[in-house]
């Protein structure tokens, strides 16, 4: 069992896992770190945390684990934060949506203290942010991607990956590169797409989304994602997520060709690929 776990941004990433943890009992204490002490409070007597502090020395005190549940632009900060005050033995892991920049940032800043940090990403969310939204079973039956640094014992990344499996996630390992062309891919281009349909549809004709059916409300529904942190990973993964866009538009343009040249046959054709590949993947 876990001594004292430290979630550092109790939202609704960071505040499932607690719960999670809390619920399973794999901890003896869950507690939350944040700038906020009413928020805080209010997790804490929904159940979600054990205790709480404003104060970072008091947070990571006697901490086991570490876990930066914040949008990742804040890392840097929270690196500096956090160095002085961890002892060897500690783990820091992170649930950050990119990984090349973050790992890049805690070499810099940790320096040999960097090898306690164990990356690591679950793929689960909801358009919906805060604590009140978090649940404890969020992560059941859902990928974790650890990506760990040449540094890291296999003991640290042992602990990381059965903290992920006890609340019910699966565990892939990858490097931090593979991650982020993957979920540039998977993740962050999707959004990107639903922001921009849903700031199309406002430009072109903002009573629109009266008509608009379910499918249209099934594509854009990501867009209610958290904006903080939509702008950090764009920041941390630009490349990839510019690669993307533009393979993206390719596509698009050829489908814009096809439409334009009546060619009805190739139409038929990219609709009935994407249909089958879609249906393969649920089916």
């Amino acid at each position: 069992m876990i001594n004292k776990i430290t979630i550092v941004g109790v939202g609704l990433i960071g505040g499932s896992l607690a719960r999670a943890l809390k619920e399973k009992n794999l901890a003896k204490t869950v507690f939350g770190y944040g700038r906020d002490r009413s928020r805080l409070d209010n997790a804490k007597k929904s159940n979600i945390i054990d205790d709480y502090s404003t104060q970072i020395e008091e947070a990571v005190n006697h901490a086991d684990i570490i876990v930066i549940a914040t949008p990742v632009g804040t890392f840097r900060n929270i690196f500096n934060e956090v160095k002085p005050l961890i002892a060897n033995d500690v783990i820091i892991s992170d649930v950050g949506s990119t990984k090349t920049n973050i790992v890049d940032i805690a070499k810099e800043i940790l320096g040999d203290k960097s090898q306690c940090f164990v990356p690591a990403h679950p793929i689960a969310g909801k358009e919906k942010s805060g604590f009140e939204a978090s649940d404890g079973n969020l992560y059941n039956g859902k990928k974790v991607i650890i990506t760990p640094i040449e540094d890291n014992s296999s003991e640290s990344i042992q602990v990381i990956e059965s903290m992920w499996k006890n609340v019910g996630a699966e565990v892939d390992f990858m490097s931090p590169q593979s991650h982020d062309d993957l979920l540039g891919m998977t993740s962050h281009l999707p959004h990107m797409l639903a922001f921009s349909l849903v700031n199309y549809l406002v430009d072109q004709n903002p009573s629109a989304s009266i008509y608009a059916g379910g499918g249209f409300k099934d594509f854009s529904r990501i867009a209610s994602g958290d904006a903080v942190m939509w702008r950090d990973i764009c920041l941390q993964n630009k490349d990839k997520i510019i690669t993307h866009l533009r393979g993206y538009q390719s596509t698009v343009e050829e489908l814009i060709d096809a439409i334009d040249q009546e060619e009805s046959d190739k139409l038929e054709l990219l609709f009935a690929t994407a249909k089958k590949t879609r249906d393969s993947w649920i089916g």
